[in-house]
């Protein structure tokens, strides 16, 4: 009886271990390759697949997501023989998995190399200024032709990106030199762009203020004069309207003589001609003083329409 047992032991466990091999469970966004006695049958794709066991098997299971890939850096001579370290990132997606698996042996090794020559011819009809500003163009160029390469292999380079492109020391040290004169430059400009603006409100200001001050004093100087001349105007009516006789004028013209001859610098002191006229008049009216009256005052002088009256 052990015999027997151990017969259907092995039969139950060649089972099991069928089963296995024939149930394929595939996961989501990716696919295996079948094999028969050696030979592509075909692609199982996500979900469940069922294989005949111990006659086909798996050759390759393939991740269909979209893959990201960075290379290592990589010297490549620009035209004017300068030699600078370019690193490069690739963002592919398999697209057939059959033609990733028998068109080529290493599609990651294939695309890297197919990169570095690429990015090479490129980059050698590009001076270094040129290259370091021109991203884009680099970028564009290694895509269409990786893209027309690699569709054959049932691969679709999405992007390729360029991480950095370094070149030598020296000329490193030369580029933040001029950039460092060239921010200078900057400075300097944009400090005489503030001092010229400046002097140029400055002297604005002071030319505003200048005819502000002027439009003032033109003012100022105008109601001066039209203040005196108002002034003038009403002590000549009011002498007018007083009426003054030549009595009361040579009066007053004796009473200016004082300050005529102020101040220390007046050495010598000319009797003008009409002082005569003067005295005539003021020694006429002392000549009419009347001392009956007790108050030693001048009458007033008679209105020349009138007569005078009689002296008792």
């Amino acid at each position: 009886m052990e015999p027997i047992i151990i017969v259907l032991i092995i039969l139950v466990v060649l089972v099991f271990i069928a089963l296995i091999k024939t149930i394929q469970v595939i996961p989501q966004a990716s696919a295996a390759i079948v094999e028969r006695f050696g030979r592509y049958t075909r692609t199982l794709n996500a979900g469940l697949n069922i294989v005949v066991p111990f006659i086909d098997s798996i050759r390759n299971r393939i991740d269909l997501r979209e893959q990201v890939v960075p290379f290592p850096p990589q010297p490549v001579i620009t035209q004017d023989n300068l030699v600078v370290n370019i690193d490069t990132v690739i963002y592919y997606q398999v697209t057939d998995a059959r033609a990733a698996t028998y068109e080529v042996a290493s599609y990651i090794q294939a695309i890297e190399q197919l990169t570095v020559t690429t990015l090479r011819n490129i980059i050698g009809g590009m001076d270094l200024e040129r290259t370091l500003t021109s991203r884009e163009e680099i970028n564009a160029a290694l895509r269409g032709v990786l893209d027309e390469a690699t569709g054959k292999w049932g691969i679709r380079v999405n992007r390729v990106e360029l991480k950095a492109i370094e070149p030598p020391t020296s000329i490193q040290d030369s580029m933040e030199k001029q950039m460092r004169a060239d921010r200078d430059k900057r400075a300097a400009i944009l400090q005489a762009e503030g001092v010229r603006q400046s002097q140029i409100l400055t002297a604005e200001g002071e030319k505003q203020s200048s005819i502000l001050r002027a439009e003032g004093e033109a003012k100022a100087a105008a109601l001066r004069a039209e203040g005196e001349a108002q002034a003038i105007r009403v002590v000549f009516e009011s002498i007018h309207a007083g009426d003054p006789d030549q009595k009361l004028l040579s009066y007053q013209y004796l009473q200016m003589l004082p300050k005529i001859a102020e101040g220390d610098a007046n050495k010598l002191w000319i009797v003008p001609s009409e002082i005569g006229d003067a005295l005539k008049g003021l020694g006429g009216a002392i000549g009419n003083f009347n001392p009956a009256a007790g108050g030693g005052s001048i009458p007033k002088p008679s209105s020349p329409n009138r007569e005078a009256p009689p002296i008792d």
